[in-house]
């Protein structure tokens, strides 16, 4: 997502953030497109604030560069760079109206009066505050002094919107509804979003982009679709929805499937990807992947089945989730549809997945099968 010039709205180059002994952030590299929603994801200390501060000029990186169109603005100021930052705190004033909390960045640039009074009314008609200008941020709820914020930041037409966890603060079902209106508001003001967040449905539900970070570095950048079905390493499988994580080694070739051994003795096939006789690997298997019926129920399909015993039942409403343990002892997790064969607690069953949907995801040195382990 690039101009007709191939320049990228942001790009990174080797950027390196070191608070003394800490690595903050290391080597990161990426390009962000024009009017892209891209979101930097990943558990508190990945580095995704750092990164994002540094776009914003808030932090100087130690070492590379910053390009926003081209330009090297590695080491200028924050006013000196086309780009507008949202907060988790809003920091709103609190003795300013709606309407002069908005207008604050044109009036400090000597805006015409009248130029002010439209692009406020255009602002508060994008983010639904309209007849909300007099009140005061005290007179309003969590998610209304976020969308003020939101509007402080637009008005100012910057070229990137940068956004450091804005709904953080707020309950689920808020957090939820305002996903969508950030989206919509991102949509129609068609400028780059660079998102901050710990929340991963957070970031699959806005998202044109995602770089899952962890110790400082991106793990894997791709499309949400392209994260949750094709993780390419263990921490981005486990850290983008649910899945279920196994060990083994490949016993055997056959037939275009390689023949794993799990750590709990049980044995499952995977789709060949470059595996090796004797390799241990981790595996990735999604609950909702994985199908579930009573002993000699036929959902295999040819494939292999293991017998599990179920642990726990969820009724989540629209599916139902069973926490099983296989009889070789492997715990896992399956998510199956409310209107098919419900089980309960302590029922016999057998599991059956496609040698397709079990995902290589690095390599597992220490992985043993059951009867190898002392």
């Amino acid at each position: 997502m690039t101009d007709p010039a191939g320049t990228p709205e942001i790009r990174l180059t080797d950027l390196t953030k070191h608070f003394r002994d800490v690595r903050a952030v290391e080597r990161v590299s990426m390009d962000i497109g024009s009017g892209e929603f891209f979101s930097m994801l990943g558990p508190s200390g990945c580095g995704k604030t750092t990164t994002l501060r540094m776009i914003g000029g808030f932090e100087l990186p130690t070492a590379g560069r910053i390009e926003l169109r081209g330009r090297d603005v590695t080491t200028d100021p924050p006013d000196k760079r086309p780009v507008n930052m949202v907060f988790q705190n809003y920091a709103l004033f609190p003795h300013l109206d709606v309407a002069e909390n908005i207008a604050f960045g044109l009036r400090r640039k000597r805006v015409d009066k009248a130029e002010i009074k439209r692009r406020v009314g255009e602002a508060l008609d994008l983010v639904r505050l309209a007849g909300y200008d007099k009140r005061k941020p005290n007179e309003l709820s969590g998610g209304q002094q976020q969308r003020v914020a939101l509007a402080r930041a637009l008005i100012n037409r910057p070229n990137v919107l940068l956004l450091d966890e804005p709904l953080g603060a707020l309950d689920l079902k808020l957090r939820k509804a305002l996903q969508v209106e950030l989206k919509r508001v991102q949509t129609e003001v068609g400028i780059t979003f660079v998102y901050v967040t710990h929340d991963q449905e957070e970031a699959l539900t806005m998202s044109d982009r995602i770089a899952v970070m962890n110790g400082g570095r991106v793990e894997q950048l791709g499309t949400p679709e392209e994260l949750y079905e094709r993780p390419r390493t263990r921490f981005v499988a486990d850290f983008i929805g649910t899945t279920n994580l196994l060990a083994g080694m490949v016993e055997s070739i056959e037939a275009g499937c390689a023949v794993v051994r799990l750590e709990s003795g049980d044995r499952c096939r995977v789709a060949v990807a470059g595996q090796a006789t004797g390799q241990f690997i981790d595996l990735s298997v999604r609950p909702e992947a994985i199908r579930i019926a009573a002993p000699g129920g036929a959902v295999s399909d040819g494939h292999d089945r293991l017998e599990a015993v179920v642990d726990q039942v969820a009724y989540l409403g629209a599916s139902v989730q069973y926490r099983v343990r296989t009889n070789g002892g492997q715990a896992m997790t399956v998510l199956a549809g409310r209107n098919g064969t419900r089980f309960a607690r302590g029922d016999n069953v057998e599991l059956a997945w496609s040698p397709t949907e079990a995902l290589v995801v690095g390599a597992a040195p220490d992985a043993k099968p059951k009867e190898e382990l002392p």
